[in-house]
């Protein structure tokens, strides 16, 4: 069976949070692999606890993709202050082929246009892949789980960070379909009466106060913190209000852009033209909404270089939005230049935590031993990109560890999901399979 086939069957997606099924990229011709265990969102250390416990198996997955794709360059990027994960990846990697290369701790060195940069120097063409430039990039957890996908184990496990206001804060290994309170509670608990959880991270990541959210396959991380955090209110104000504040307040001084490492690459961001769009009430909008077409959403604009707390980054979103439902494609030059002030405005994750104000949150994750354990998991039926899968079993079923649960349509981008362990199916709807464990 070839590893495509197997890395399918798994179930295996971008576990960094994008989702995409990897055994897609597995179908590509490249002449470089890089792993990306770069985690540049503050507070989470779920990558580094992976290259630190599983780097044998992560370098088993970066060989096992890199003959796939005919790769020769095979290298794991990891900031150089994860000592103890550098030095497990060292020795993982003696007497093979690949090598590590070690990155400055910066925000966003796991974006992956920056990250190609910073390893091979090349740039990745506008609105292009890294495939474009003979580049696959793929998470460290997801080079893991391709490992284990090739030995025949599928994906029904995660690997996240609970940080921020907890107890105790710890990187787990959770069975899918668990909720969120629980994690927070193996955590210790939240410290705060009222939390706020920033899944993914506090720069990227969805905000919600829903602490029954399952985990899924692209969780990465939660950062708990007190609702009345300065940082949680702007998040939680609603969309139009945040718009509103930008249309009276902007006064274009260009730090959001002067700061953007998308702009500082040399493509052709500029947050601060897109928030002019704010005040197009007839025409207009749809040219100066173009600037936010190669955004990557990092959140520097709104969370660290805006003088005035303005939202430049969900303004970009929403220019985003219109631009895909017009199915906007790029169409200026497909050169770029990198900025000369690029390496001096790259934004210190030590400057990032003191401008979010968590500094005080910065506690190590350690990973604990063992997996945790629910009674009950909720597993979404889309845990990837593309549409949801199909679900292939019915209410009242015994399903035992690892089966089939759901699949894509035929030829429909997506991801089998499996059952993280023998249960019970108490319910199945066009979104969600619910299990209970078979006692």
């Amino acid at each position: 069976m070839s590893l495509v086939t197997q890395v399918r069957n798994a179930g295996v997606v971008g576990a960094g949070g994008g989702g995409f099924p990897a055994h897609i990229k597995l179908v590509a011709k490249a002449d470089t692999v890089i792993a990306n265990g770069a985690e540049c969102e503050p507070l989470l250390h779920k990558d580094a606890a992976v290259l630190q416990h599983r780097a044998a198996e992560v370098v088993r997955g970066i060989l096992l993709c890199a003959d796939a794709v005919g790769a020769a360059d095979v290298v794991i990027a990891i900031k150089a202050k994860k000592k103890h994960a550098v030095a497990a990846v060292e020795a993982a990697c003696a007497g093979t082929r690949v090598r590590v290369h070690l990155l400055d701790d910066y925000y966003p060195a796991g974006d992956e246009y920056d990250l190609v940069h910073s390893v091979t120097g090349r740039l990745i063409p506008p609105a292009g892949l890294p495939i474009h430039v003979g580049v696959v990039v793929q998470n460290v957890e997801t080079l893991a789980n391709i490992a284990a996908a090739a030995a025949g184990r599928p994906v029904i496990r995660k690997t996240l960070t609970i940080a921020g206001a907890v107890r105790e804060p710890a990187t787990f290994e959770v069975p899918l379909g668990i909720s969120l309170r629980e994690c927070i509670a193996a955590a210790g608990g939240a410290t705060v009466a009222d939390p706020v959880l920033n899944l993914g991270g506090m720069m990227m990541g969805e905000t919600t106060t829903d602490l029954d959210r399952p985990v899924t396959k692209t969780t990465a991380g939660v950062i708990v913190l007190p609702r009345d955090h300065h940082v949680m209110e702007r998040k939680l104000k609603p969309a139009q209000l945040q718009a509103a504040i930008g249309k009276s307040a902007c006064d274009q001084c260009r730090y959001c852009t002067e700061f953007c490492p998308r702009f500082l690459l040399g493509y052709a961001v500029e947050p601060h033209q897109v928030m002019r769009s704010l005040g197009f009430t007839a025409t207009g909008s749809e040219r100066f909404s173009e600037w936010a077409g190669l955004c990557c959403s990092c959140g520097l604009c709104t969370l660290y270089a805006c003088p005035e707390q303005l939202y430049p980054k969900e303004a970009c979103d929403d220019s985003k939005a219109v631009l895909r439902a017009k199915g906007w494609k790029w169409t200026g030059a497909t050169s770029v230049e990198v900025h000369p002030m690029h390496d001096g405005r790259r934004v210190p994750v030590k400057s990032l935590m003191k401008r979010l104000g968590i500094a005080d949150y910065d506690h190590p994750a350690p990973l604990r031993e063992g997996v945790l354990t629910t009674s009950r998991a909720v597993l979404p039926l889309k845990q990837h990109a593309g549409p949801p899968a199909l679900a292939k079993v019915t209410v009242g079923q015994t399903v035992a560890a690892g089966q089939v649960l759901a699949e894509p349509a035929p030829d429909a981008l997506g991801a089998i999901l499996h059952a993280p362990f023998a249960a019970t199916v108490a319910a199945v709807t066009d979104s969600t399979i619910i299990l209970t464990l078979l006692s």
